[in-house]
Formats: structure tokens, sequence, C-alpha cells
């Protein structure tokens, strides 16, 4: 019985996306674009029933004005709060794959390295467009805008606010350019000691604000890392992050080694991890703290620098 409900469920998916009809006011012109992991996603005319597979990309649909598409999303996707009221299939890596049929969408979005491939391609196989982000750098967020405003047809308000992510960017990148390097441990997660390599968007951000990331050169997205690799670093300063909200008794357990320039200087901060680890327009706010952080560490070192 659950096997006849399913493809039932594809069937009607299928039927659906073919037989859509353009409505008034929204333009009917093809659109062609190469998602993060270089694929193709094709579509007659732009989206009109979006299910979201990260909370990111649910954040960037509310912040292009095509939140009245979203008719899906998974656990997270908290921001605005107005996304909360957003129906949830599951989570970004174990989403339910009936519930995402029910809704019938005619465009997936999801997330190159945090969703299940296998489930991606099990979308992809139904017929169903999928198109991926994965933002590395913060200069591809304001593309990544501009994609889904294309894939969405909210053209004009995903330029604006790409552009308006541009020049805050810009000024960030002049004002912090030249910098005497200062070296940053990123911690991700406590328990495993986690952290994020030269390839993520964070380490990018570090590297803006004139920081060097004391684990850029380790091959994981996402490593493991020991206390000991740390204290050997030995940062001059210790930023935190993690899911949820921030965790000042991340910062505490450092205490328990003085010898680190970090802790001994008091290079120890926190910042929201939803405004730096999320590529949305957000992210600029935590960019700012970060740069405001280094460059109080910066001037203290140098002060304390001897003559």
């Amino acid at each position: 019985m659950e096997i006849i409900r399913y493809h039932g469920l594809v069937l009607q998916t299928l039927l659906l996306i073919c037989s859509m009809a353009i409505p008034a006011g929204v333009a009917a012109d093809p659109v062609s674009i190469a998602d993060a992991s270089g694929r193709a996603v094709e579509l007659a005319h732009p989206a009109r029933r979006i299910v979201s597979l990260a909370p990111h990309v649910s954040e960037l649909l509310f912040e292009i004005g095509a939140n009245d598409l979203l008719i899906g999303a998974v656990e997270f996707s908290d921001y605005p709060p107005a996304a909360v009221e957003i129906l949830r299939i599951g989570d970004y890596k174990n989403f339910d794959m009936e519930s995402l049929l029910e809704l019938k969408p005619d465009l997936v979005i999801g997330w190159w390295s945090g969703n299940r491939s296998q489930h991606i391609e099990q979308i992809r196989a139904l017929g169903i467009p999928v198109y991926l982000s994965e933002p590395r750098r913060l200069d591809q967020i304001p593309t990544l805008m501009r994609d889904l405003g294309r894939l969405s047809g909210r053209r004009m308000q995903s330029d604006a606010v790409a552009e308006r992510f541009e020049r805050h960017l810009n000024r960030l990148r002049s004002q912090y350019a030249d910098q005497k390097p200062v070296s940053v441990f990123f911690q991700a997660w406590d328990q495993p000691l986690m952290t994020l390599n030269g390839e993520h968007l964070v380490s990018d951000a570090i590297a803006i604000c004139g920081g060097t990331n004391v684990f850029a050169h380790l091959s994981l997205l996402a490593p493991t890392v020991t206390v000991e690799a740390v204290l050997v670093a030995d940062p001059m300063v210790i930023v935190t992050g993690g899911i949820g909200r921030a965790r000042s008794e991340w910062l505490e357990r450092w205490q328990r080694w003085p010898q680190l320039r970090a802790v001994k200087h008091g290079h120890l901060r926190r910042i929201d991890p939803d405004l730096l680890q999320r590529p949305t327009s957000r992210i600029l706010q935590g960019l700012t703290q970060l740069c405001e952080i280094l460059a109080q560490a910066r001037a203290s070192l140098s002060k304390s620098a001897p003559e």
C-alpha cells in the first residue's frame, strides 16, 4: 500500500510539473543556470513552487522577495521569523521524501556539502529540477542571490540585494587590506573539537579581516583536530561558533592552557554562528564583528611587543 501511495505521489508530481499554466504577470522565459556542482539546471519558466533543503537558502529566498514561492523547508530555517511558519519536511541531512513529493515542487534548492547526494539523485530521478548551492567565498554569495532571483523570477529584487551586499563587502575589504596578519583558530564544535579549513566560507572571512586560519591547510572542509594541535599552532585569537547559540563554555575551557597566546592576552571571542556561517546578507554583520575582534587583537599585540 505504501509503495502504491509513493508511486501515486510521483505521478502527480510529474503531471503537475508538466501541466502548470503560466500565471499572468510572470515571465515565461526559460532559465538555464549552472549550480555549485557545475550541473545545468533547466527550467521552462521561473519556479512557482520551491522547496528549500538548507536554512541559508530559505533565508535568501526571503531576502530577494521570493518567500511567497517557498512551500517547504528544513529545520533551522528560522530567519526572518516568518520563515518559521514554512512547512517542515525534516532536517537537511534526513528530510522526508514523501513529504517533499506531497508538496509537488517544481524546483528544489539544496546544499551541495550539506544534503546527502543519494537524496538529491532520488529527487532528480523523479524529474524534479534541483539547484545546489555552495558559496565558499563571500563574493560568491551575491552570485547565489542572482541565481535564485533568476530561478524564482525575482531578478530585479535579487540584483538590488546582491549589489548592496557587494558594496558593503568591498568597503570591508578596503578597510582591512594590508593589515599585519593575526593567526586565528576558529572552533566550529567542541566535542569532538572541530574547525574549518581554508576552503570554507569562514576562512575567507578571516582572510578579509587580515587574519590567517591556522588550520587552512587541512584537507577536510570541517576537520576534527586535537587540543595538542591547537597548542602547537598557538593562535593569537580563538573564535567560536557552532550550531545554535554561541557557547561561552567552549571559550572557558581554553583557560586550562594559559600558555596559549589567545588565552594569555584575553583574545577569546564568540560570534553568533548564524552571523558568520550562513551565506546570507547577515554574514556581513558577523564579518564586521570578526574584523573588529582581529583589529583589537592586532593593536593589543602591537602594544605588548618588545621594542
